[in-house]
């Protein structure tokens, strides 16, 4: 999650692969935040995180609760390390599942509630990854790669091996040139072995489950509906992006239709930046705080719009003994 003050704040959506820690449990109600998650969930979240085992965490039943409850108490530690950075700020914003972060973060709904809707939209999109072997493509490009004209290319070779409606689209938009695709294995697999033809860089698989955020996702969409009917979903105290459209969202319906909508809707986190950050020439950049787990949502900001990502701080939420992955190619989850 992204927090800007008044200068930022947000809420993140990261895997949690690689991260143990017990760096946020001094902080004040971030033990309540573990204990109310395991109401919510009938599990401990809190045991899962800290100790694993990491094939478990890693799954998307777990690991969207997981970055959700770390990303808010990651707030808290901030909160208490710097009490008027959330008083100052202005926006929030927050990559897949840490939109749901952000508006919690933003008085839009309750923790207990938001918490609720990521656990049916976590086990709603693993299920539907269960249904199709799917993944994502991670693709760095050039000026002159074309990415949708890659993905058509990608779905006429999956027919000519007769597959029936072949999905193959852009899932995320991360920096210029930067793109996440998911789809059929089948046609990752061709864009791989093809990646020079549509002059993309590099492309390699993310260690994800499914095609998220395409219409493979779409046996998720009425369950999460279904859910974010039944809560009182109020406007954010302050604003919040979607990721739907990259604009800030003006009306609580709004929130309702397009958090179910951001399941089979590519993360336009690129569009997002731009909106946050366009201002004019020696206006005063604010401040920027990436709290959740991981820092890859700040070195997409350094590819975005470098003047931003100097006032750039991330919230360590995790003790962790391996090396962070700042490589902003392999976006949040």
């Amino acid at each position: 999650m992204s927090v800007r003050v008044a200068r930022t704040a947000w809420a993140r959506g990261l895997g949690a692969s690689g991260r143990r820690g017990r760096g946020l449990l001094g902080y004040p109600r971030v033990r309540e935040l573990y204990a109310a998650a395991r109401r919510v969930l009938g599990y401990d979240l809190l045991e899962l995180s800290l100790h694993g085992p990491q094939e478990t965490l890693d799954r998307t039943v777990h690991c969207q609760p997981a970055i959700f409850v770390a990303s808010l108490a990651a707030v808290e530690k901030l909160h208490h390390l710097q009490p008027s950075v959330i008083e100052n700020c202005v926006a929030a914003a927050g990559f897949s599942v840490g939109e749901f972060a952000a508006l919690v973060f933003a008085g839009a709904m309750e923790f207990a509630e938001g918490l609720y809707a990521v656990k049916i939209r976590a086990e709603a999109m693993q299920e539907a990854s269960e249904a199709v072997p799917s993944g994502m493509l991670s693709v760095l490009g050039q000026p002159q790669s074309e990415f949708n004209f890659a993905c058509l290319e990608a779905r006429e070779h999956c027919k000519s091996l007769g597959m029936e409606n072949p999905v193959c689209e852009v899932s995320n938009y991360l920096f210029p040139d930067c793109r996440v695709i998911s789809g059929h294995r089948e046609a990752l697999r061709f864009l791989q072995k093809n990646s020079s033809k549509f002059h993309f860089r590099r492309a390699r698989m993310l260690p994800v489950s499914g095609a998220f955020h395409t219409r493979l996702m779409e046996p998720a969409v009425e369950p999460l509906t279904q859910v974010l009917k039944a809560i009182d979903i109020k406007k954010p105290l302050v604003s919040v992006y979607s990721n739907v459209h990259g604009h800030r969202y003006m009306h609580p319906s709004h929130i309702q239709k397009l958090l179910a909508q951001q399941v089979v809707s590519p993360v336009k986190w690129e569009q997002t930046m731009h909106a946050i950050y366009e201002r004019k020439k020696g206006r005063e950049f604010p401040q920027t705080f990436e709290v959740g787990p991981g820092r890859q949502l700040g070195a997409i900001l350094k590819s975005c719009n470098m003047q931003a990502w100097k006032s750039y701080s991330a919230v360590n939420v995790l003790q962790t003994l391996e090396p962070v992955d700042l490589d902003p190619e392999e976006p949040p989850r």
